[in-house]
């Protein structure tokens, strides 16, 4: 369902889930997360891993100001009063040795469990605990993390002929994992894994990310959802007031910002329940 927002003031949800931001390198779409965080708010916010990325800013640092602004706008939105929980990923998994502490009012904690309004529970986990090349190869996952980043360097070229040819944004990485056999049936094992793990907390679902692929859906018997990431497909999972997940995508930029900056144009957003 495509839908637009048509006024000044950001769209409020009862809760946002957020994942894979990877501040700190150049393939992280900061701009588009700093529109969507204008545009949208919520009483709850889950940033469920992998928001700054202290693999990539321990081999060369980049941290540009608008990688900045998405930071100092978090901390705004838990200063104006929503509350902020932080699950951290293996990208940031320096903030581990912090569970149970508080940042700027952002709470820090390994796993959480969500109770939507209908009484529905979720287990809000990242995942990377359950991804056997993290956890049993971490050399290959560092060098798999590195032709990801060049792989993200080519889509960021490519989508840029698209723009001068009046195209949108397309995702060549995601459109590359749901070609190719075996990326397809990494996905299907992690997806199956965490409902399992759903399972063994005694929850109806689970809300994750790391595998950068969006997703709603109760292929398994509960209720899977991914938030996606903010280097390919731009995502984040909003909930309802009434409880209802949606995917939301955010891909442009818009030039009127609601909140705090005035400016003068409508974002589109791209949405999926």
């Amino acid at each position: 369902m495509t839908g637009t927002t048509g006024t000044k003031d950001a769209q409020r949800f009862r809760s946002l889930f957020i994942s894979d931001v990877h501040l700190g390198t150049r393939g992280c779409q900061a701009e588009q997360f700093l529109d969507f965080l204008r545009w949208h708010d919520a009483d709850t916010i889950y940033l469920v891993g992998d928001i700054i990325d202290g693999w990539q800013l321990r081999s060369g640092w980049y941290w540009p100001q608008t990688h900045n602004d998405v930071v100092q706008k978090l901390l705004r939105k838990a200063r104006k009063g929503a509350r902020l929980i932080y699950v951290p990923g293996n990208h940031d998994e320096f903030l581990r040795d912090y569970f149970g502490t508080h940042f700027g009012g952002i709470e820090v904690v390994d796993s959480t469990i969500h109770e939507a309004p209908d009484g529905v529970r979720y287990l809000v986990i990242h995942g990377d605990h359950f991804d056997l090349v993290v956890t049993q190869a971490r050399w290959l996952a560092l060098l798999g993390d590195k032709a990801y980043e060049l792989a993200i360097v080519v889509n960021r070229v490519f989508n840029a002929v698209r723009r001068r040819l009046g195209f949108g944004y397309w995702s060549l990485s995601k459109w590359a994992k749901l070609k190719v056999k075996n990326a397809v049936s990494y996905i299907g094992e992690f997806e199956k894994t965490l409902v399992a793990e759903a399972r063994r907390h005694h929850v109806d679902g689970v809300i994750c990310g790391h595998i950068h692929l969006a997703a709603i859906h109760r292929d398994f018997g509960i209720r899977y959802v991914n938030c996606g990431d903010w280097v390919e497909s731009c995502t984040a999972i909003a909930e309802h007031q009434d409880g209802r997940m949606e995917i939301i995508t955010w891909t442009q930029v818009s030039t009127e910002a609601g909140g705090d900056e005035g400016q003068d144009e409508t974002p589109l957003a791209i949405r999926a329940a």
